[in-house]
């Protein structure tokens, strides 16, 4: 479509320049030129547009009974622990639940900081990773159980769920490539939030457990949903329904993580991490972020609206700056 646009363009363009011959041929080619560059330019900004646009667009709104500013207020009111944010010059971003009294489980503020720090993440055009993990050696325990009981009518836990999945579904579609770094114990909430990224470590003796079952409950931060999509429906189910403690083994045959690091001391296994993730992350932003949304696409995409989607990101990168230059260094591949 932006190929046939530009083409059209300059078409229209020429047009107009041969009942302009008095300003002369060349002169004719060379506006022909800038205005189909700057078409193009433009069309390419509006497909970025789009695309971010489509990726901060939330699963609930008011037509499905969701209300945010009352979920909003309602966790307002549980303080207690943080969520942190650290964005270094090479393009990664350290998330860090910090809660570690209670093995970093979500008060009501930290869900509210998790959005922000989301929206946060959505504006940052030099990002290229992410990793997410827990203060004091472990990774998360979900839901405080403190805004559980207080959120115990059902128009309460409904809002929280929608909150909730509406915050982890932007964080799956950030144009970053995302690790969770599981320590000690990923549960309930915790094991949900690892599903979010694209990617997981886990460290020696850590563990990750889908223990909703145990409190009458399936998960409702979208975990059930992702967590088909990567270990797949029999695997999901059995994780579900028995409740089952997933140690670092089965997690690598399951799928569930990509490798169990060597450290176990926090600062030992974000290293690894940064690491681990660099290999995926060298390389221009743009490249790096374009592959990123591919993917998110050919994933939650029907395939027509997924090569349609794939077409608009090639465009944004053909006969850019990192196309461009590689060209130029005739590269070769072995």
């Amino acid at each position: 479509m932006l190929g046939q646009f530009a083409a059209d363009s300059s078409a229209s363009v020429q047009s107009v320049c041969k009942r302009l011959a008095h300003t002369g041929e060349a002169a004719c080619r060379s506006t022909s030129a800038e205005m189909v560059i700057f078409i193009w330019k433009n069309l390419l900004q509006t497909t970025k547009e789009r695309i971010l646009q489509q990726r901060r667009m939330s699963v609930y709104s008011q037509a499905h009974g969701y209300e945010e500013e009352l979920i909003k207020k309602k966790l307002q009111q549980f303080a207690g622990g943080s969520i942190n944010l650290t964005k270094e010059d090479n393009g990664i971003g350290i998330l860090t639940l910090n809660n570690p009294k209670s093995m970093n489980a979500f008060t009501g503020t930290m869900m509210l900081e998790l959005q922000e720090k989301v929206t946060e993440l959505e504006n940052w055009k030099d990002g290229k990773g992410l990793i997410i993990y827990g203060a004091g050696n472990t990774f998360c325990s979900g839901s405080d159980l403190n805004v559980v009981k207080a959120m115990s009518k059902f128009q309460d836990g409904m809002n929280m769920c929608m909150f909730m999945q509406n915050t982890l579904t932007r964080l799956m579609r950030l144009p970053l490539i995302s690790v969770a770094l599981v320590q000690g114990k990923a549960i309930g909430g915790g094991a949900e939030l690892t599903t979010a990224c694209d990617f997981r470590l886990m460290t020696p003796g850590s563990e990750i457990r889908f223990v909703h079952k145990l409190m009458g409950l399936v998960p409702g931060w979208g975990g059930g949903a992702r967590l088909v999509r990567i270990v797949g429906s029999r695997a999901a189910l059995q994780l579900l329904s028995g409740a089952t403690r997933v140690d670092t083994e089965r997690a690598l045959h399951l799928g569930l993580s990509e490798e169990t690091l060597s450290s176990s001391d926090e600062a030992g296994a974000l290293e690894e991490a940064r690491a681990w993730l660099s290999q995926y992350t060298e390389g221009p932003v743009s490249v790096i972020r374009a592959a990123k949304e591919v993917v998110a696409g050919g994933r939650e995409l029907p395939l027509e609206a997924a090569l349609r989607t794939e077409k608009d990101i090639f465009g944004t990168l053909w006969g850019g700056p990192a196309n461009l230059q590689a060209l130029a260094r005739s590269l070769k591949h072995k």
